[in-house]
């Protein structure tokens, strides 16, 4: 199967897009005039809170308190992202199994409404399938996938971060497959960190981690958590590629029972970077949502 190096998917990005315009609403432009976050609220063994409605929540921005004007505790359309390792270490077994749970979260476990697109990175990131509608589509999309080189980690998250600019729906979300840590990228974690922000999108990061591997290329979950803490996603540590296909589940059961909140934003936009903090009233729950977002005006 050939795949399109993501380094030139800033030329690309049209192409790809105009096969599905037809079937596609409007890509996703901006967010200034009502800003949209998706939270998730668990208690404090971790289970998954729903039943709340919208007097439950504060939101803050920049410190400030902002009503919100725009509620639902029902499932909303995601664009999805799933960065899948493809480097050496990723050969025999564990490519097959972490090719298996991809190919069921896109397939079974996201909605047909939904989009989705994949990417692997070994030493540069490659473009498996553009942003496609249903998900399902995408079954095979990893079916010719061989695992070689190094691992270029930070590179792929600035690169796939891009994508997010041509999607179709508001709520976003990046899911990170790796066994390593970062050996071959350009790109600092600082640098993928901003990319990261600029996307809006939750991002998820599943860290094989096999104790018997080298400690000088072992994933880095500190890392990962810090890139997964910007848009309230969680970083999860699977001991092999066969847990793959649970811990996907537990991420597709978050994005079903996820709110998403809205208030109107009276500032004028900037490009600056506005803080953003969710609580909960009177109870005592845990909130995960996105730190923040650029106030950057809608473009013409």
């Amino acid at each position: 199967m050939s795949r399109v190096p993501l380094r030139v998917v800033a030329v690309l990005t049209a192409a790809m897009c105009a096969p599905m315009a037809a079937q596609q609403t409007p890509t996703f432009r901006g967010r200034v005039e009502t800003v949209q976050v998706s939270v998730t609220v668990t208690d404090g063994q971790g289970r998954l809170i729903t039943g709340l409605t919208r007097d439950d929540f504060h939101v803050f921005e920049d410190g400030v308190e902002q009503q919100v004007t725009q509620f639902s505790d029902q499932r909303v359309p995601v664009s999805l992202g799933v960065l899948l390792d493809a480097s050496d270490s990723m050969r025999g077994q564990a490519i097959v199994d972490a090719r298996l749970a991809v190919e069921r979260f896109v397939a079974d476990l996201l909605m047909p409404v939904d989009e989705a697109f994949v990417a692997t990175f070994n030493h540069e990131p490659r473009l498996a399938a553009p942003w496609t509608r249903p998900p399902s589509s995408l079954k095979n999309a990893l079916a010719g996938v061989l695992p070689s080189g190094g691992t270029a980690m930070y590179d792929a998250l600035a690169e796939t971060s891009r994508l997010f600019e041509r999607r179709a729906h508001v709520r976003a979300a990046m899911v990170v497959i790796s066994d390593g840590a970062d050996t071959a990228s350009d790109r600092t974690l600082h640098q993928a960190l901003e990319a990261v922000r600029r996307s809006d999108s939750l991002v998820y990061a599943l860290a094989i981690d096999d104790p018997q591997g080298r400690l000088t290329t072992r994933v880095n979950p500190e890392a990962l958590r810090e890139m997964t803490g910007l848009g309230g996603g969680y970083t999860e540590v699977v001991r092999s590629a066969a847990e793959l296909g649970p811990a996907t589940e537990r991420i597709a059961d978050e994005l079903n029972k996820q709110y998403t909140l809205g208030y109107d934003n009276p500032r004028r936009a900037d490009g600056s970077w506005r803080a953003i903090r969710v609580r909960i009233r009177g109870r005592e729950l845990f909130t995960r949502a996105r730190r923040g977002y650029f106030a950057e005006a809608l473009r013409p």
